[in-house]
């Protein structure tokens, strides 16, 4: 299993899914104890849910469960959220906070770096290239990182999630005229709840490539996953009517993305580092 798939696309927006994968290689799977199994805490279907909606835009994707090793966190093992519950690059619990591996199964530093050479690292070396790719080709690139977590996860957060929960790590991840173009269209999404910068203000791969003032801006889309899925308890089956209605709103977000690039591009400074 290759721990990444590419679809180059000729536009701006590069859009991210770590966390739809469900591959686990067979002696990981046989650790994880009957909770684990489940992988209850995928983004069940994200990839589905995008496809098609930009034919412009590219697409990294990866092809690993989160619990294998989660390549949204920093390969540091550093917190996003301190004081808040979270899980870790190598996640042991799941949303719920209980354990996912049977008793004796606990992860060495060794598998850990391990698991970091052999899938976190070659998932960023492809989004780094292909956001390097897209920013050479329009100067700018529009990173969106696609995301989804059930609607109630106590351990994680308080009541009810809003349908879109958008992040920009309080506005230093992309210009503000990104921030103001998403959290407008999803504001005027009827029937749609929103937050910028809730809960969810962007997790590791939103903070680290959004550097604005290199031309990459980058931006996270948290949705709860009531608004797609008929159920998000086992079997985590798709809605193809709620998707499709949700999908509407989508495509019109990251059009608006498309269009606001250039504009962007001519007014970012002709000096400055670029990031990879």
């Amino acid at each position: 299993m290759q721990p990444v798939e590419i679809l180059q696309g000729d536009g701006p927006v590069v859009l991210s899914i770590p966390h739809s994968g469900t591959f686990l290689p067979p002696e990981v799977y046989a650790s994880l104890n009957a909770n684990g199994r489940k992988l209850a805490d995928s983004d069940w279907h994200v990839d589905r849910l995008y496809q098609g909606l930009m034919p412009a835009a590219t697409i990294v994707k990866a092809n690993f469960h989160r619990y294998l090793i989660d390549a949204n966190r920093a390969p540091s093992g550093k917190s996003l959220y301190p004081g808040q519950n979270t899980t870790t690059l190598c996640p042991t619990t799941d949303f719920n906070g209980q354990p996912i591996y049977s008793q004796g199964q606990e992860l060495s530093l060794d598998e850990i770096e391990a698991r970091q050479q052999t899938w976190h690292a070659p998932y960023h070396r492809a989004l780094g290239r292909e956001l390097e790719r897209v920013k050479a080709k329009h100067g700018i690139a529009i990173l969106y990182d696609c995301h989804s977590i059930r609607s109630k996860a106590p351990f994680l957060f308080e009541g009810l999630l809003p349908a879109f929960n958008i992040g920009t790590n309080s506005g230093a991840s992309c210009a503000p005229e990104i921030e103001e173009t998403v959290s407008t269209r999803t504001a005027q999404a009827a029937r749609y709840t929103q937050v910028l910068n809730g809960r969810f203000k962007g997790g590791w791969i939103t903070r680290h490539y959004g550097q604005p003032q290199t031309g990459i801006h980058a931006i996270q889309m948290e949705l709860a996953q009531s608004t797609y899925l008929a159920t998000e308890k086992q079997p985590f089956t798709y809605s193809q009517e709620r998707a499709e209605k949700l999908r509407r709103h989508l495509k019109q977000v990251l059009e608006a993305l498309e269009a606001l690039a250039p504009k962007l591009a001519q007014n970012l400074p002709t000096s400055g580092a670029s990031h990879g």
